[in-house]
């Protein structure tokens, strides 16, 4: 029986190493553009070229004396921004309302809530396209911030409703007992618990935001984002200047999910 069992731990073994070295691999394949993105957006050449005949911060430099390309992030930035705190916000009073509330329909609302997420961008953008055009918000970065806020709204639901289902309401409701209303018990000790999963729905809603380019297309008009002006860079001209934009929009995501990944402790039950 001992050398059965010792056969079998080590095809036990055998498979978990052949599935990391298989996991590495894909993970390296996905990773591949990366390395020849970093070099190239630090590159002295005129085009695109791997590896860079010299190294220089000549494409940086270019990004941020064209207030094309400067207006462009700082636009999807405010969109951004603005999108997540609408998206924080509504998505929270849904999240509870799903959560704790008991009425006939809840089911309804939670799919019809999750729609956003499921649907192509393209159909959503459509759709998004006839109903803005009927309030003249079609060209204006406040349109794009209302259709990114709510394709971001499942997101946010699915990580705060995650959290609540994690906090005991027995809480709540010993703070209503001692006298404290329903508003001051969610705000005084409902809130503070979930945070950290607040705190990273608002970041992955901006991300959410910042990366969207489908909408933006069909919204934006003039107000060019910066994912819409990078498709319109290679679009029409391609320089080591969309390299180094897509650099420092990488690294951004890159902070952002740090961010999010130590602020998503608290996504995990209290033991």
């Amino acid at each position: 029986m001992s050398a059965r069992r010792r056969r079998r731990r080590g095809a036990r073994r055998t498979a978990a190493l052949a599935l990391y070295a298989w996991c590495g691999l894909v993970l390296l394949f996905l990773l591949l553009p990366l390395v020849v993105v970093f070099p190239i957006s630090f590159s002295d050449s005129a085009y695109l070229q791997f590896p860079p005949p010299r190294y220089s911060l000549r494409w940086y430099h270019e990004f941020l004396a064209d207030p094309n390309w400067t207006d462009a992030a700082w636009r999807s930035v405010k969109v951004a921004c603005v999108a997540a705190v609408v998206a924080t916000v509504l998505g929270t009073l849904l999240a509870f309302s799903l959560v704790r509330g008991d009425y006939p329909g809840k089911g309804l609302i939670e799919q019809f809530a999750m729609a956003p997420i499921a649907l192509p961008s393209i159909v959503y953008s459509v759709g998004a396209y006839k109903l803005f055009s009927a309030f003249q918000l079609v060209g204006s970065w406040q349109g794009i911030a209302v259709a990114h806020a709510v394709h971001a709204l499942p997101l946010v639901v699915l990580v705060v409703g995650s959290s609540l289902r994690t906090i005991d309401v027995a809480t709540e409701m010993a703070a209503q007992g001692l006298g404290a209303s329903w508003f001051t018990a969610v705000r005084r000790i409902t809130l503070p618990q979930i945070r950290p999963a607040l705190v990273s729905a608002a970041f992955i809603a901006f991300i959410s935001s910042f990366d969207e380019l489908v909408i933006a297309m069909f919204l934006g008009g003039v107000n060019v984002t910066l994912p819409k002006k990078m498709f319109d860079s290679i679009l029409f001209e391609i320089d080591p200047t969309i390299a180094a934009v897509s650099v420092l929009q990488i690294a951004l995501v890159v902070v952002v999910m740090l961010i999010v990944g130590r602020f998503g402790a608290g996504l995990r039950p209290a033991s």
